[in-house]
């Protein structure tokens, strides 16, 4: 994962702003992603990762008839009250992407022209500090995106085991302290439990100090987020619900915000976008059973300056794109 992973943190924690019972979110690579999924009449694109609505609403400018997903009940509300204007070209659908095939099944479809996944959590999740997700303002140790789920970071934090939460912070965040951190949850739990994102930020500084602008805690709570929303589950179901739902021609965006998300998104369109593969202990190439994609980029697209100077919170993403052609 690296430092884009914590770079990518702490610039969500700066941007956007709620006000009220708003859900605001700034869009990153916004033209670059409606651009690669060719969005124009009569096609239907999914936001699989609805959010704010941001890059559904320019879908849905271009003329597209778009559907979106988002099993954050605050995202699903804002969503159906900004986008109303466009009446029945804009459906809202509750869920995880990662359940995209049966959730547009019920809808009476099982093919698409595009697909559009814009990972990791979003500002008004990090803003909200009842959602418990961020260590910037003191909050309920939570972190689902989807609030009616059973299992939160106060279940993990309280109630794994200890080698548990070390694989978890390594696992998902790269974190070089995990084993002394994960002792150091541990025995503060057994005085009383961890409840509050302050009282784990505590538990992690107590570990590491903190030093200059980057919070000790950012890979801790990064990881921690992953594994209580099986973020990483979800992007492998929906990769490969890509290769079904898409037909010829249709096009899937993904714009990850760290190393991990990214290397199992790029992996995944290499091996479907080669006609042929080789390994060494064959007398020549052979057909690739898995070949379906063409690269819509030979490298990920990343913001220009102007988006950079706007939206810190962009320094890290990079779109990936296909386009289905079998």
């Amino acid at each position: 994962m690296g430092d884009d992973a914590v770079s990518a943190s702490a610039d969500a924690e700066t941007d956007g702003a709620v006000s009220g019972n708003g859900f605001n979110h700034v869009t990153v690579l916004l033209h670059e992603t409606v651009d690669m999924l060719a969005a124009g009449p009569g096609k239907l694109i999914v936001d699989c990762t609805l959010g704010g609505g941001g890059h559904t609403e320019f879908l849905l400018e271009q003329g597209a008839t778009v559907w979106g997903i988002d099993r954050d009940p605050d995202a699903r509300r804002a969503a159906t009250l900004k986008l109303a204007r466009f009446g029945s070209r804009f459906k809202v659908l509750a869920g995880n992407f990662q359940d995209v095939e049966s959730i547009l099944a019920q809808q009476g479809v099982s093919q698409v022209d595009g697909l559009l996944a814009d990972l990791g959590v979003s500002s008004h999740q990090l803003d909200t500090a009842s959602r418990g997700f961020s260590f910037r303002e003191d909050g309920p140790l939570d972190m689902r995106m989807d609030t009616r789920a059973a299992f939160s970071a106060r279940n993990l934090v309280n109630e794994a085991p200890e080698e548990e939460i070390a694989d978890i912070l390594w696992q998902f965040g790269e974190e070089r302290a995990s084993r002394a951190i994960a002792r150091a949850i541990v025995k503060a739990r057994s005085l009383a439990p961890i409840t509050t994102t302050a009282q784990l930020a505590r538990v992690v500084e107590s570990v590491l100090p903190r030093k200059g602008r980057q919070h000790p805690g950012t890979r801790t709570f990064q990881a921690l987020r992953i594994a209580v929303n099986g973020e990483m589950e979800a992007l492998d179901a929906l990769l490969d619900s890509s290769v079904r739902l898409l037909g010829k021609g249709g096009r899937m965006a993904v714009i990850t915000f760290h190393s991990l998300e990214d290397r199992r998104v790029k992996q995944f369109f290499d091996l479907r976008s080669r006609p042929e593969i080789d390994r060494p202990e064959w007398p020549a190439p052979r057909p690739n059973p898995d070949y379906c994609f063409r690269l819509l980029s030979r490298k990920p697209v990343t913001a220009g300056e102007e988006e950079l100077s706007t939206n810190p919170r962009s320094r890290s993403a990079k779109l990936r794109g296909v386009e289905k052609i079998i």
